[in-house]
């Protein structure tokens, strides 16, 4: 029973990771009505991995000492976005998620992102409501996919257009394929930048990072998540973010993109789970062309109530959770 103590918020300790991710599964589970709450997200882990990560920073909410609600922050260059946002469902309506709003407000501020957005449920009133109050607009559905790809059941001489894995580059040839991802989704949206994130995959081993070329020119690239304590578990290859490059052929390389995290998720007998804005109409339909089948939905907004790189002629794969 609560004591109506002062809410403090600040940064959340490794030594509460393990109730964090409990009351992530908690407050979901309660709020979507599953029979078992904890049984949300199966085996996948939405907070350790990020909390290790250089580029995210971890909010928490707490009474008494005692673990209440979290919220996490994560920044792609110029662009940042937060979630999952939870609170103990036995201190909801007590402005807990808004406490832990206004601390990644002032994060966003310091880290001086020029565009912000998050995903929730487009049929809670509740929660758009509240978003509404800190300047995000509900914009287009982002749809979550599936797909499970055939097993490999031969092996196959390796075509010269396969696509290649990070981790199996030289340090050098590392930093060389970094940067080119960079230059790759600077040209879609000025200032995003997926270092952090490609890093943190390589340094935690929690996935892999797939990249197709044409005659040397990076053609697109996507972060795969999968494995014990990854956020896509040991069942699903969850692609974090994936983008092709702009221009005459996007559609095309999107759909060898598609391919080769197919290939990468098929390798280790994992589904694909990816989400798409449906602003992005062609990447969504080529993603329906390849097998895909939607199995959620929610809503992207955004701060301010522009585009950004949820456009039309934008090939990126994305879901802000």
């Amino acid at each position: 029973m609560s004591t109506n103590r002062p809410i403090k918020v600040g940064l959340l300790k490794q030594s509460e990771l393990e109730e964090a991710g409990r009351i992530v599964r908690l407050a979901f589970g309660t709020f979507l009505g599953l029979p078992n709450p904890l049984d949300f997200m199966g085996d996948r882990n939405l907070m350790t991995p990020r909390w290790r990560s250089t580029h995210v920073k971890v909010i928490a909410a707490r009474e008494g000492g005692r673990l209440i609600g979290s919220n996490v922050a994560t920044r792609w260059g110029s662009f940042g976005f937060f979630g999952p946002l939870t609170v103990l469902p036995e201190y909801w309506d007590r402005g807990v998620a808004q406490r832990l709003l206004e601390a990644t407000m002032t994060i966003f501020d310091r880290w001086g992102v020029r565009h912000t957005g998050l995903f929730t449920f487009p049929q809670s009133a509740k929660h758009v409501g509240l978003y509404q109050k800190f300047g995000y607009w509900p914009r287009y559905l982002t749809a979550i996919m599936t797909r499970t790809p055939e097993a490999n059941t031969a092996p196959q001489a390796k075509p010269a257009n396969a696509p290649a894995l990070l981790s199996a580059f030289t340090k050098s040839q590392r930093e060389q394929a970094i940067q080119a991802c960079g230059k790759l989704t600077h040209k879609i949206d000025k200032g995003l930048d997926l270092a952090g994130e490609i890093r943190a995959v390589l340094a935690q081993r929690t996935g892999g990072v797939v990249l197709t070329y044409t005659r040397g020119v990076l053609d697109a690239f996507a972060v795969c998540l999968n494995g014990p304590g990854s956020e896509g578990g040991e069942k699903t290859c969850y692609v974090k973010f994936g983008a092709a490059r702009g221009g005459a052929g996007a559609g095309e390389r999107f759909d060898k993109l598609l391919d080769a995290c197919e290939a990468f998720a098929s390798s280790r007998g994992a589904t694909v789970e990816a989400g798409v804005n449906l602003a992005r109409e062609d990447a969504y339909r080529r993603m329906r062309s390849h097998g895909y089948r939607v199995t959620m939905q929610g809503v992207a907004m955004q701060s301010p109530h522009a585009d950004g790189f949820n456009r039309a002629d934008v090939y990126v794969i994305d879901d802000w959770r």
